[in-house]
């Protein structure tokens, strides 16, 4: 079995839009099972990262592959946009994307993009 070399990593204690619920850890569970099958990727749920005023985040990272952070999804509305973020973001060299490379759905949702270390 291979290392994932592709990260995603998912607030669990973001709360919703409504401020009723904690969705994390189901967008987790279903970004998991819609990349079950493809080794390259491990996705997981961390306590918080401090994105607090822009919830929900979710962020991307791999060696050697700047690493981005994105806010204010919406785990249903932006689903199919991370999803497609994840494929584009496999097949990038160096993991760096203009704004309008993104999927539609994440264009105004980056909060950060962080070059690979030097």
């Amino acid at each position: 079995m291979s290392t994932p070399t592709h990260q995603i990593i998912v607030c669990t204690l973001c709360k919703s839009a409504d401020d009723q619920s904690r969705p994390g850890q189901d967008l987790v569970d279903r970004l998991a099972a819609e990349l079950d099958g493809n080794p390259a990727y491990e996705v997981r749920g961390v306590g918080c990262m401090a994105g607090c005023g822009h919830p929900c985040t979710v962020a991307f990272r791999s060696p050697d592959k700047a690493q981005y952070l994105f806010g204010d999804i919406c785990p249903d509305a932006n689903f199919a946009d991370l999803i497609d973020f994840a494929r584009m973001y496999h097949g990038l060299d160096d993991g760096w994307s203009k704004a309008s490379q993104r999927p539609a759905g994440l264009y105004d949702k980056t909060l950060a993009r962080i070059p690979a270390h030097l």
